[in-house]
């Protein structure tokens, strides 16, 4: 995705004399990515943001209060993008795209933060809320649509418990992508992609629908 889309400031950095630059914005934006990938979130000062970024520490400043506002701040800009939750006829097709753009968002940008700050997030509320509404909710949402498109199309059964599906997707998808070295002969594929065409039949056994 792109950071078009920028995080909102601290009430301290409220729109005060000139008006924002949102090229600057982006600057910092890409910048705390890298640095959260080569540093983690312990290693990363805003002083290097700032220096990558081509931007003083005082602009960055007025836009973040802390260290923590700026990557609760890259978190919003980067946040997953799983795309539109097109009809696509049947659930095959539905769960199928949706893992496909699971597995596209895992190995992107927002892919590339969520591996960077994971840990952080275990013990930082902020940061930790910030993921849940930005990576979890939105597919979380998309299940939940194309389960219920396949309950009344009388593809399956109602689902009991469709936060477990949800979960179902998540993990395997976060777990392959993340921890899961590459194998010999998986050149030209990623791992999001591969787990994403394995994991489709066993989702719909498990749902009770017949495999496409």
């Amino acid at each position: 995705m792109t950071t078009d889309h920028l995080p909102e400031t601290s009430a301290v950095a409220a729109h005060r004399g000139r008006p924002r630059d949102a090229n600057r914005d982006r600057a910092l934006m890409d910048a705390t990515l890298t640095e959260l990938q080569l540093h983690g979130y312990s290693g990363l000062t805003t002083a290097a943001v700032a220096r990558r970024a081509g931007v003083s520490t005082a602009t960055l400043y007025r836009r973040w209060r802390s260290k923590e506002d700026l990557v609760v701040g890259a978190a919003r800009a980067w946040a997953e993008n799983l795309g539109p939750d097109h009809d696509n006829g049947d659930l095959g097709s539905d769960l199928g795209a949706l893992l496909r753009d699971k597995a596209t968002a895992l190995e992107g940008p927002s892919g590339r933060l969520l591996r960077a700050v994971l840990g952080e997030a275990a013990h930082n509320r902020a940061l930790a809320d910030v993921l849940f509404d930005a990576f979890v909710i939105p597919l979380q949402e998309r299940v939940f649509a194309l389960l219920e498109r396949a309950v009344e199309r009388g593809e399956i059964p109602p689902v009991a418990d469709p936060l477990v599906v949800a979960e179902m997707v998540i993990g395997p998808m976060v777990s392959h992508t993340f921890l899961v070295p590459p194998q010999e002969g998986d050149a030209g594929t990623t791992p999001g992609a591969d787990i994403a065409e394995r994991l489709l039949p066993y989702l719909l056994r498990a749902l009770g629908a017949r495999e496409p």
